[in-house]
């Protein structure tokens, strides 16, 4: 297997490099140093503005995997469904989970997937769902609207990963972070925080 070398960019994105292949997941509009120049393709795990740049992306002109009821305005993506999988980049697939994580009273209710790459990483979007299938590396949502530390927590112990890391970070300041990587680095295995810009 290939050595993947997996870079933080702002809030959700992490750009996945192997071989000269590049493939991006949430490049949204709180990630605005995301390098796409090079993308061979892009991963949507659900049409919220903080996921996808919708016009950044759509000028790429390269393969744009999302769910299929995904409603993104200006942007044509192949529609793809929980339990699927596929090739995006030349890396192997899964997506997985299906529903947007609830805020209050089925709100917001919107597609969510969250992919399994290469078997190695998951990225689960806007939701703490379980794969069924084993993960090295796990990205950690460490700020929503929709959970709280606890379920972070149980997240990442009931998919116990290798190594963690913290996505989702776009709304917390310094005093938050110390809190959330305090949280994390105790009770996440492998746990590290990257900056933006940082690989693993």
């Amino acid at each position: 297997m290939a050595l993947v070398r997996m870079t933080k960019h702002g809030h959700a994105c992490v750009r996945l490099s192997a071989e000269g292949r590049v493939l991006v997941v949430d490049p949204g509009a709180w990630s605005p140093d995301v390098p796409l120049d090079d993308a061979d393709a892009v991963l949507v795990t659900h049409e919220h503005a903080d996921h996808v740049d919708a016009a950044r992306v759509a000028r790429l002109g390269i393969p744009v995997f999302a769910p299929a009821d995904a409603r993104i305005p200006g942007l044509e993506t192949i529609g793809v469904r929980a339990g699927e999988e596929f090739t995006a980049a030349g890396f192997r697939v899964r997506a997985v989970g299906g529903r947007h994580a609830e805020i209050t009273d089925g709100e917001p209710d919107c597609a969510n997937l969250g992919y399994v790459v290469d078997g190695d990483f998951y990225h689960p979007g806007d939701s703490l769902h379980v794969p069924e299938v084993a993960v090295r590396t796990l990205a950690i949502p460490a700020q929503a609207s929709w959970f709280k530390m606890g379920e972070a927590i149980s997240f990442a112990r009931a998919v116990a990963p290798e190594r963690s890391f913290a996505i989702h970070d776009g709304q917390v300041n310094e005093r938050g972070l110390a809190s959330v990587n305090g949280w994390l680095g105790e009770n996440a295995r492998g746990y590290r925080y990257l900056a933006p810009g940082e690989t693993l």
